[in-house]
């Protein structure tokens, strides 16, 4: 089974910068394609961005493009998305998923991912 473990959530200041660090086990990065979601209070969870196994394609959400990047590193079995240029309404619960599609046109469906971390919050204010 599939474990995965957020961490790396702060309170930043707007402008500030943050990385957050998703830990897989097993060989998940070599069958699973990793998602990071977020979730505001009051609002739906959100896709934000996908790596894949075998797609090379990186995806994000239109609103943190230029700002947020993902990346993996195998041999750690770590996922991380690099932050910058945080605002306010980055201010969320953010998690990471799994899901044995590779990222794709139904990479922002929370539905398509099997398994879910615990999330870490992430607070954007001054």
């Amino acid at each position: 089974q599939v474990q995965l473990a957020e961490s790396g959530g702060d309170l930043v200041q707007p402008g500030g910068s943050l990385t957050l660090s998703c830990a897989t086990s097993g060989d998940t990065l070599d069958y699973y394609s990793v998602a990071w979601f977020r979730q505001a209070p009051g609002k739906e969870r959100e896709a934000v961005s996908c790596i894949g196994y075998t797609d090379p394609t990186k995806y994000y959400l239109d609103s943190v493009k230029g700002r947020f990047t993902i990346s993996k590193d195998a041999k750690k079995k770590m996922v991380y998305l690099q932050m910058n240029s945080l605002k306010r309404d980055d201010t969320a619960l953010y998690y990471c998923a799994s899901s044995v599609l590779d990222c794709g046109t139904y990479w922002r469906s929370a539905a398509e991912y099997d398994y879910w971390g615990q999330g870490t919050q992430v607070t954007v204010s001054s």
